[in-house]
């Protein structure tokens, strides 16, 4: 979807850090505060489409700040994010004016999906296919095959956990940021090559010989592969 503005309330500033590198590489414009008091009053300006709150928060509490402006008649979406994550403190945070709960830790993946969700609020899912097409490419889930214009190709297992996720994400930009949580289960930059690496590797496989490439690097966010024939 379209850039989001939105505003993160955390006190720890190197996961705000991270989440706001990771919503800006995502195509969103993200803003961050350290603690309830600012942060409810920069969500008073308005002008956001979601707030990520924080449970506990120096100077007034992430509950507070949310149940304060619910009374100010202020209803941009609020995505709570806690470490407690009991039923009970879900319940608590719902019923606070909160808009969806997150328990820590968790993948930026599925923060964004819930992030998107909330967004298009403001403003029926199926099965997942057991086959995906990009072009001539083609990747049979169920029997872990690869073809190109009838030619099999051969996949190490992360080669294929890549191809996969990048498929599923056809004619969308990729971030690091998500591949390394979808495809290496990190939670954090490893600061090394290793996606360059891989994405060299399969690229070659799946393009080399081919008039038209599929895999693509977009300079300073990530990857897409699309059907550039189209």
């Amino acid at each position: 979807m379209s850039g989001m503005r939105i505003l993160i309330i955390e006190d720890d500033q190197e996961a705000a850090g991270y989440l706001a590198k990771a919503f800006r590489e995502a195509g969103h414009l993200a803003e961050c505060v350290g603690d309830g008091l600012e942060g409810y009053a920069r969500a008073t300006d308005g002008g956001y489409d979601v707030l990520i709150v924080d449970r506990m928060l120096p100077k007034m509490d992430g509950l507070s700040l949310i149940g304060g402006l619910r009374q100010q008649k202020i209803e941009t979406p609020a995505l709570i994010v806690s470490a407690l994550g009991q039923v009970d403190d879900r319940v608590k945070g719902l019923r606070a004016g909160g808009d969806d709960y997150l328990a820590k830790p968790y993948a930026f993946s599925e923060l964004l999906a819930r992030v998107e969700v909330l967004a298009r609020r403001k403003g029926g899912g199926g099965a997942s296919p057991t086959t995906l097409r990009v072009g001539e490419l083609e990747l049979d889930r169920l029997g872990h095959k690869l073809t190109r214009n009838g030619k099999e190709i051969t996949l190490q297992p992360r080669e294929y956990r890549l191809l996969e996720y990048l498929m599923q994400h056809a004619g969308q930009v990729v971030t690091r940021t998500m591949l390394l949580e979808n495809v290496w289960d990190y939670h954090f930059d490893p600061q090394t090559n290793v996606i360059d690496v891989h994405v060299s590797r399969l690229r070659s496989k799946i393009d080399k010989g081919f008039d038209a490439p599929l895999l693509q690097t977009v300079r300073g966010s990530g990857y897409m592969i699309r059907d550039s024939a189209r």
